[in-house]
């Protein structure tokens, strides 16, 4: 990171970030060209390793380049103001890179989306039913690596 003044080390701060945001942007490559989807998103943390979660469709473009090329980046952000006075921004943002991984057993695809309703509507108690669970597609992001940058 080229601005280390505004890198975020602080783990509960980075976790503050993440709960801040509203959408996760996937980066995939279809044929040497960037592809950015924007997805709502549930997450868990433990010991500062993110896994995210995410709900579409069970096939389609994103599908197919997902399981072309399962090593993704991604990007979220906040926290955007304009500071006028100094012709600048203010922002929090964290990027990185990680796997993504389909999941299939009906145990785990019901937690993936107990995270995604937990983050977005802040409940995970609604009742999931077979069929539900089985019309959509629940894949996971586990992080390798990310980095947090924050000017305010």
């Amino acid at each position: 990171m080229r601005r280390t003044d505004k890198q975020v080390t602080d783990p509960a701060r980075i976790r503050a970030i993440v709960d801040g945001c509203d959408c996760c942007r996937l980066g995939l490559c279809d044929a040497g060209v960037a592809y950015i989807v924007p997805m709502s998103f549930g997450y868990t943390e433990q010991d500062g390793q993110y896994t995210f979660f995410f709900h579409s469709a069970r096939e389609g473009r994103k599908q197919t380049l997902l399981r072309q090329s399962p090593r993704i980046g991604f990007e979220l952000d906040t926290n955007h103001r304009m500071r006028v006075e100094s012709h600048s921004c203010t922002y929090s943002s964290v990027i990185g890179v990680g796997t993504v991984s389909f999941l299939t057993d009906p145990a785990e695809k019901a937690a993936g989306l107990r995270a995604i309703l937990r983050h977005c509507i802040g409940r995970d108690d609604l009742p999931l039913t077979e069929a539900q669970l089985s019309a959509v597609c629940v894949f996971s992001l586990t992080v390798e690596s990310l980095s947090c940058k924050e000017s305010l």
